[in-house]
């Protein structure tokens, strides 16, 4: 649980635009701006697909700013779509008329720490090559959305 909270869209406008864009400052691709990022793309990107779309959107990212995405470092698949997966899933539970920054703050009450894959994931598996690489199941507890 975490005590961070945006303040209104705008902020989750300027992440997401910003991390698309390549032109957000790294320091500010936080745990909390990767989850804006996909809550706002999934609510207001309609022509992205966010589990087809982010994972080259991160790559490039990642790359514009000097980082490396490799077998240890960078994008990471299993992250990314179990985050998207409790993204849908909010923003489901949330309706389509909830307002992106209210989603985004319910998630980060329950998601805002960067360790809460570690319910659902030994450390060995969650940071494996293959979980690295593509979607690994959890070896924990289900993940429920």
């Amino acid at each position: 649980m975490t005590d961070f909270r945006f303040s209104d869209d705008a902020e989750l406008v300027d992440l997401a635009e910003g991390m698309i864009a390549r032109t957000l400052p790294k320091d500010r691709w936080t745990h909390a701006a990767h989850f804006a990022a996909a809550v706002w793309i999934v609510m207001r990107r309609p022509e992205l697909v966010a589990e087809r779309d982010m994972p080259g959107l991160i790559r490039a990212y990642n790359a514009s700013v000097g980082g490396v995405n490799s077998d240890t470092e960078g994008y990471h698949e299993t992250i990314t779509q179990a985050s998207l997966r409790v993204v849908r899933a909010a923003v489901a539970q949330a309706g389509a008329a909830a307002a992106p920054v209210d989603v985004c703050n319910r998630l980060l009450g329950d998601f805002g720490r960067s360790d809460w894959l570690l319910r659902h994931w030994s450390r060995p598996v969650l940071f494996s090559v293959e979980a690295r690489r593509g979607w690994v199941e959890p070896d924990l507890a289900p993940l429920r959305a």
